[in-house]
């Protein structure tokens, strides 16, 4: 488990983005709308349990305004808001999962396989923890919908933590009308199909722990994880040079799905500890369009692949932190001088 002290997580001109954003969010907001959109910090009384932690990737409804109930002046500030957490390719992708839902909603109407949810741009929920731009009191905010979970804490008025961060796809691979074959999370993929056949017959024997993916990521949307789930698989010093530059490629990969500032501060700490007790772990073939999954094991991270539903064409993709979720560490922290 890695301390709160090895953790370079100052980011005050991120803090400054957010801060700004959540305002400008809020105060396009009526009094009702902000009354749904707000929430306590440490807890809400509209239910017994912590709502900062509840996430999910599934269609199923969340707490927050839902895009579906903003105007379009509303809508802009709360976009503005979610690409504060992301890179410019995070970004990118954030908004391509979020158009799928009308990609997904034509298929499903062709293909007479109507879902229970409504398929939707506008089916994605945005929230407020505390007073955004507060120093002395920690503070946040969550965007959710089908295959976006994007959670912002921040701590002492400097330091952020947007972990767990989830990206989904479905369909992964667009199957008709003029955009067909356009595919997304192409490098989550790909990255680890190219390092998985880059082995030869005794690392591969290793690598791959079972010929039947699981038919979804091991840590679902727990709200601690436990690196222990999921499977071990090739160590790092089993690698060769090319091999091992090609596991740490698509570990950065989903590490700068962050804002930059936020990702060079993880990619730091990350580096600190090394990747010599890093394991690759596969399962399913290697087949293009095969149910697959591959998990990456790190002293202080998980991340998770699996691409199994729909005919393999259903993307669930996480990076989780041990202690950095949810800025358990830096809160822990926080409290223990504050309080």
């Amino acid at each position: 488990m890695v301390t709160t002290s090895a953790i370079p997580s100052s980011a005050t001109e991120a803090v400054k983005r957010m801060a700004a954003a959540a305002n400008d969010f809020l105060n396009s907001l009526d009094s009702a709308q902000r009354r749904t959109a707000s929430f306590e910090f440490a807890g809400d009384g509209r239910d017994t349990r912590d709502e900062r932690y509840k996430w999910a990737y599934t269609p199923t409804d969340r707490n927050g305004l839902l895009v579906s109930d903003m105007t379009a002046e509303q809508r802009d500030a709360a976009f503005a808001l979610m690409e504060t957490g992301y890179s410019a390719r995070g970004a990118a992708t954030a908004h391509r999962i979020i158009e799928l839902e009308t990609v997904l909603y034509e298929w499903e109407n062709m293909s007479n396989n109507v879902s229970r949810w409504g398929r939707s741009v506008e089916r994605y929920w945005f929230s407020v923890f505390g007073t955004p731009g507060s120093v002395d009191e920690p503070w946040g905010f969550r965007v959710g919908g089908h295959h976006i979970a994007l959670s912002a804490n921040i701590i002492n008025g400097e330091h952020v933590s947007i972990l767990p961060l989830f990206f989904g796809a479905n369909p992964a691979t667009i199957q008709h009308g003029s955009r067909k074959g356009e595919r997304t999370l192409v490098e989550e993929e790909d990255w680890a199909r190219a390092l998985l056949t880059s082995l030869d017959g005794d690392q591969t024997k290793i690598a791959v722990v079972d010929q039947v993916a699981p038919a979804d990521i091991l840590t679902t949307n727990v709200r601690s994880v436990d690196p222990n789930v999921a499977p071990v698989g090739i160590g790092f010093s089993a690698l060769n040079d090319g091999q091992r530059d090609k596991l740490v490629s698509l570990v950065k990969h989903y590490v700068t799905r962050a804002a930059d500032d936020l990702a060079a501060n993880y990619w730091r700490a990350v580096e600190s500890v090394g990747f010599d007790d890093v394991t690759f772990a596969w399962a399913g073939p290697a087949t293009v369009g095969e149910g697959h999954y591959y998990a990456i094991r790190h002293p202080r991270f998980l991340i998770e692949y699996d691409n199994t539903q729909n005919g393999a064409n259903h993307i669930h993709s996480v990076l989780r932190d041990y202690s950095h979720d949810w800025g358990e560490d830096l809160l822990a922290a926080h409290y223990r001088v504050s309080h």
